[in-house]
């Protein structure tokens, strides 16, 4: 089990200082809001702050009631649940310019998972006023969260089928085959690979396991790593042998 500090977003009040606000450029980088008028980033910007986290800080914990809307800046979120047992499932990961917390922004209701510092973070926090400002009064932004919140969607389904694969091993594999991306030189790449620890607890296993299950794809030559990123090589054997521990 991880083990993690806890540091609440806390409230600010007052004007913000010029190191916690978010100039017009920087937002204006972030998918979500690229394109808006220059009038709204400024006033956006005059709203979101900025905190900065260790790496296994909380950003947020499941049932809390604040329901800001969360932008990452820099570094790597993991976000994940606890079973009734006590045993933390890892869900999937932020990655810079990426948003979370939307749900609870949208509905008002308490969080719906823990959000952890995977690595040092800055997060952008926009007070949940002028987030539902934001959404229900920008078309542009209310499209872009709902094709997000499908995405999301179709993404937790598929990956509860992961978890309902009985072999440890292939539940590993199944995973690494859902985190990988083409990227321009047409390989399938996983950027920013996870430890052992974070795939363990996203596949449900141990890190002892996916130690174990990675070695058997490096020794076969289907994965590489390339400092912190990983590279499948062979496809068809990766897919080959997610049948074979089925």
């Amino acid at each position: 089990m991880l083990s993690l500090t806890v540091r609440p977003l806390g409230k600010t009040t007052g004007a913000l200082s010029k190191e916690e606000r978010l100039g017009v450029v920087a937002l204006s980088k972030i998918p979500l809001l690229a394109g808006l008028p220059d009038e709204l980033l400024g006033e956006l910007s005059s709203a979101v702050r900025r905190v900065q986290y260790a790496k296994r800080e909380f950003v947020i914990h499941k049932g809390d009631s604040n329901i800001d809307l969360l932008f990452l800046l820099e570094g790597r979120l993991m976000v994940y649940d606890v079973t009734p047992e006590g045993r933390q499932t890892g869900l999937n990961f932020v990655s810079p310019g990426e948003f979370f917390g939307e749900l609870a922004s949208i509905d008002g209701l308490p969080r719906s998972a823990t959000v952890v510092a995977a690595a040092p973070s800055v997060v952008g926090v926009l007070p949940m006023l002028a987030a539902r400002k934001l959404i229900f009064g920008n078309p542009i932004v209310a499209e872009r969260m709902l094709r997000h919140i499908a995405l999301k969607l179709r993404a937790s389904t598929e990956y509860r089928v992961l978890l309902g694969i009985p072999n440890a091993f292939c539940r590993v594999y199944h995973l690494l085959h859902m985190l990988a991306k083409p990227d321009p030189g047409r390989l399938l790449t996983i950027e920013n690979m996870p430890t052992h620890e974070q795939l363990g607890l996203m596949s449900n296993t141990s890190r002892e396991t996916v130690t174990r299950a990675l070695q058997v794809l490096y020794e076969q030559g289907v994965l590489e790593k390339d400092g912190r990123r990983g590279i499948i090589r062979e496809l068809d054997r990766l897919q080959e042998l997610m049948r074979e521990h089925q």
